[in-house]
């Protein structure tokens, strides 16, 4: 089954429960209402009237079936096990029942008897286990195979159908079934047509890895005049980290392969985020500024900006801004330290660097010179978080083009190295696996934590020299 599918399903199950839900808790009242010898744990005798206790529905109906998922209620097979279910679902209304008691607590709500709540979480466990077996024995009749089941023939070579029907016990347990196989290869699109009205199959499922592309696109216009679904797995290329996805490209239809995160609302919620802090920031720290630019024109002669050419995002150079920390001959005697760069690859560093001012060395030791490049995020030339941008001379010479995959993203004023003792991380590799580890495992959230991280990191001055 589709994951669209699979999505609508669950969908539709999460609202039936809800609704389920809702009923066992308005059963319980009523069944309470009209006994008040169920009284329990010292209970009130008789309680409110219902349309008192309605607002409880705004907890029960969203809650109860994510709690339900968080079980793998959702994730079960289309005929699953009854005792698994009967598991999970117990689990489920067991966690309702404990979070509407502690609604009660929390709410001082004593006029409605606790027997409500213990009635509300027998009642739903009956109706929907019974809501369970009922839709498994409808699943079980012809009828209801019919409906759930679909027959797809499967299309491409030898080599290529054993693996598909090797992988789909794994991946796809219910809802498909294989009625046939064919080689467009060695057979002609005509015998596909044949094998679709032979058994009247819903679907098709090519693979054209090994398969001729013009074979495909007629075995596509077959199925389209016979008005049955055709998937193509797009496994025709081999990758290694890429995610392969589908849109539209000006009505035609693209498939894209990624390997850096996707545009999505974290995304855009990341750029909104980066203007909207670096712009509060320089006015925040306009005063801390100023005391900078003057400690830096009173001990030393030269410019109180540092400005030098970084690669930004997939390698486009831009004038990154630092607070000028070193003589302002420092860039032309760098030929003189090279003997005793620390880092090995590309990246120059140098601990104890005598072209350091006394200033300079405060100012790195609590990343105080980076600040600028809040102008640099302002400009959409760098984000908040992200790999540090090395000069463009070190990234020409990479001598590793997969060390090229941390440019893919905007570089960022902190970043794991950062916070995982920057100058301590002597290994280039090392600096570059955690670039790719953020970049593979990125998300807003991790953003804030590597910002969280920074703030001790910049205070203490953890490996900065």
């Amino acid at each position: 089954m589709l994951r669209r599918q699979r999505q609508v399903r669950t969908q539709f199950q999460k609202l039936v429960d809800a609704c389920l839900f809702a009923v066992s808790y308005w059963l319980a009242h009523l069944i309470r209402f009209h006994n008040p010898t169920l009284a329990v744990f010292g209970g009130p005798g008789q309680i409110s009237d219902f349309p008192d206790y309605v607002w409880l529905l705004l907890i029960v109906m969203p809650v109860t079936p994510f709690l339900l998922e968080l079980q793998g209620f959702y994730n079960r097979p289309l005929i699953p096990s009854r005792r698994r279910t009967a598991w999970q679902l117990f689990r489920g209304c067991a966690l309702a029942v404990t979070i509407l008691i502690s609604v009660i607590f929390l709410t001082k709500e004593v006029t409605l008897a606790r027997s409500v709540v213990i009635l509300f979480g027998f009642i739903s466990f009956c109706l929907i286990l019974a809501k369970e077996e009922l839709v498994r024995l409808e699943m079980e009749t012809k009828a209801g195979q019919a409906q759930f089941k679909k027959r797809f023939i499967l299309v491409g070579t030898s080599e290529d159908t054993a693996r598909m029907k090797t992988q789909l016990p794994r991946s796809a347990p219910d809802g498909i079934e294989i009625v046939g196989q064919l080689n467009l290869n060695d057979t002609s699109v005509e015998q596909l047509v044949d094998l679709l009205h032979k058994h009247s199959a819903n679907g098709v499922i090519l693979s054209a890895k090994h398969t001729f592309f013009g074979q495909v696109e007629k075995a596509i216009q077959a199925c389209e005049l016979e008005g049955v679904e055709a998937w193509l797995l797009a496994d025709f290329f081999n990758t290694q980290l890429s995610q392969t996805l589908l849109d539209d490209f000006y009505g035609r239809p693209m498939l894209i392969f990624r390997s850096t995160p996707e545009h999505s609302w974290q995304a855009l919620a990341k750029e909104v985020f980066d203007l909207a802090a670096a712009l509060v920031l320089l006015v925040v720290l306009l005063p801390l500024f100023l005391v900078v630019t003057l400690a830096i024109k009173l001990t030393s002669p030269g410019p109180v900006w540092f400005r030098q050419q970084r690669s930004g995002l997939n390698g486009r150079p831009f004038t990154m801004l630092k607070f000028r920390s070193m003589a302002s001959d420092a860039e032309q005697r760098k030929h003189e330290f090279e003997a005793l760069n620390e880092m090995d690859g590309p990246v120059f560093k140098v601990t104890d660097d005598p072209r350091i001012t006394p200033i300079g060395r405060f100012l790195r030791r609590h990343s105080i010179d980076e600040l600028p490049q809040l102008i640099n995020v302002l400009r959409g030339e760098m984000s908040l978080v992200g790999p540090r941008p090395l000069p463009v001379d070190e990234v020409l010479r990479f001598d590793d083009f997969a060390h090229r995959r941390r440019l893919s993203v905007k570089p960022g004023m902190t970043c794991l190295w950062q916070v995982s003792g920057r100058n301590n991380v002597k290994n280039f590799k090392d600096w570059v696996r955690l670039d790719l580890e953020y970049i593979d495992n990125w998300s807003l959230w991790l953003d804030f934590k590597i910002l969280f991280r920074t703030i001790p990191v910049v205070f203490s001055g953890t490996g900065a020299k």
